[in-house]
């Protein structure tokens, strides 16, 4: 899903103020209904409201999936079809809801001072009857600082969302509402909302450029589960299999684990999400995985370093125990297969720190050969931290087939200039942005069908293994790209010369008339000469 926390215990995932291109929603409700609910929240806060809420919409695409499945098998009765078998929807992947945690039972109920109770015995019902679901759900609906009456008129403003859809526009829609109202908290909670979410943009560069149609897929630290979304995302776009990659996490924030749980749910997305501490209880030691694609704590120091110190994982160095930078790149490298490439999101110290052991471990990967490519990316792109953050691309193999022999070589980026403000604090990339940064990549590693490569000066540079040798090992973009080209001049001098100074002109008599207003104020105040 940019984090300046702890391990897995707090995280940056993740997209500034969301919008609906954000989420890829153009369905024209979501900020209507992300105001209503807002409205809704009163004074609770905004860490506490967002599960309630989220959960509501889970449970809501829970029970529409369910019920269209439903009213499929009872017009298939005189063929053999059991509407009340819970196997008949979990052979398509859809969970068995009882009649308790159904939504129309919900909705009867929301007027009424109990139905936080009802809530809660809805969601128990569906954690009882869907192992998958166990101590995912929220359960505390009942508790007297929940207000009833604003949690009914909550039910019914939730029943509204894909009503009377197909089944997979619902989904649509569902997933969509729930990936907006993610944003959404992610911005009201400011930089507590980093630890579950990524800017959607920051995600899309990163799965635009690994492209993975392909295999499995990794997060260790995997937030709400933002980057196994738009990997799924990509492949449909590109005309792809979902069940084309297999996807494996981990998140040590418990509640953040729960997030993730929903959202992949509820996108129908089968993945293997662990909960438990990456670097002291890795749920997946065996994985070697195609892709790797992370956004972990950034410059974590309470990592528990000390505890790790023989560990297999540290081929090109200890990492320190004040900072888990390193440590974080070795697990991605550790569980990358032969042929498997890595991009994530760090801090831009990354880059160049030379502290306590971290410029050498920099430069035996980069003697390694595993630097793919380095991306500056500009700041304020997240909630959590203002600082500029970079993405790193690793490959286990640069010579393996997929792509041009890449040996020798490294490419930077330079993308710091790129992306709009989109409120005071908040920038975001724009889709062509997007698209610049991954085409320059997929041209120099020789995507199949891109064009030929160009280093382009103060944008990007593919830079061999001796120049970054020149540079200490550094792999900061700006230290390769140069300078940006000035742009040409379209206008003669003569005729921009004659425009300034008529815009001089005007200017200095407008100042001059500012000028005898204010002497003339003055003198009314008896401050005049």
């Amino acid at each position: 899903m940019a984090r300046a926390k702890k391990t897995g215990k707090q995280r940056s995932r993740e997209k500034p103020a969301a919008t609906a291109n954000d989420t890829g929603a153009n369905l024209g409700f979501e900020r209507q209904l992300w105001q209503a609910a807002d409205a809704l929240r009163n004074n609770m806060d905004a860490a506490e409201y967002k599960h309630v809420v989220l959960g509501l919409i889970f449970l809501k695409y829970i029970s529409d999936a369910f019920e269209a499945k439903h009213a499929s098998l009872l017009a298939h009765r005189k063929h053999g079809a059991d509407a009340e078998d819970p196997d008949e929807y979990r052979a398509d992947r859809i969970f068995w809801v009882p009649k308790e945690a159904r939504w129309s039972h919900l909705k009867a109920k929301a007027p009424q001072p109990t139905i936080g109770q009802v809530v809660d015995e809805a969601m128990a019902a569906l954690e009882r009857d869907n192992p998958s679901l166990k101590g995912v759900l929220p359960k505390d609906y009942a508790r007297p600082g929940l207000d009833k009456q604003r949690l009914g008129q909550l039910i019914n403003l939730v029943s509204d969302i894909a009503l009377g859809s197909a089944a997979d526009r619902a989904k649509d829609t569902l997933g969509r509402v729930y990936e907006y109202f993610l944003a959404q908290f992610a911005s009201a909670e400011g930089k507590k909302g980093g630890q579950f979410y990524t800017p959607s943009r920051v995600v899309r560069v990163l799965v635009e450029m690994l492209a993975p149609y392909k295999g499995r897929v990794y997060d260790p630290c995997c937030g709400s589960g933002g980057m196994f979304v738009s990997s799924e995302k990509f492949i449909e776009a590109h005309s792809g299999k979902i069940g084309d990659i297999s996807i494996y996490g981990q998140e040590s924030n418990y509640t953040t684990w729960r997030l993730a749980k929903m959202n992949l749910a509820i996108r129908g997305i089968d993945a293997q999400i662990a909960h438990g501490d990456t670097f002291h209880a890795d749920k997946h030691p065996d994985l070697k995985a195609d892709y790797v694609l992370a956004n972990p704590p950034f410059n974590d120091s309470d990592w528990r370093g000390d505890l790790l110190k023989e560990d297999k994982r540290w081929a090109y160095g200890v990492p320190p125990a004040g900072n888990a930078n390193f440590a974080w790149v070795q697990h991605f490298i550790y569980h990358l297969a032969p042929t498997g490439i890595a991009g994530f999101v760090l801090a831009n110290g990354s880059m160049s720190s030379n502290q306590s052991g971290e410029g050498e471990i920099r430069k035996a990967m980069v003697e390694a050969d595993l630097v793919d490519c380095m991306v500056a990316l500009p700041g304020q792109l997240f909630y959590s931290t203002q600082i500029p953050v970079c993405l790193w691309f690793l490959a286990r193999n640069k010579k393996n087939g997929r792509f041009r022999d890449r040996r020798g070589e490294t490419l930077f980026v330079d993308a710091r200039k790129l992306g709009t403000m989109i409120d005071r604090v908040h920038r975001e990339l724009t889709d062509e942005d997007v698209a610049k940064v991954a085409g320059a990549y997929h041209t120099w590693r020789g995507d199949k069908g891109a064009r030929k490569y160009a280093d382009v000066q103060g944008f990007c540079k593919a830079a061999k293994l001796d120049d970054i040798r020149k540079h200490g090992h550094m792999l900061t973009p700006g230290r390769y790209v140069g300078a940006q080209a000035a742009e040409e001049e379209d206008e003669p001098f003569e005729t921009k010369m004659k425009r300034l100074v008529a815009t001089l002109r005007e200017q200095q008599v407008e100042a001059g008339k500012l000028d005898a207003a204010i002497a003339a104020n003055l003198q009314e105040l008896g401050h005049g000469r």
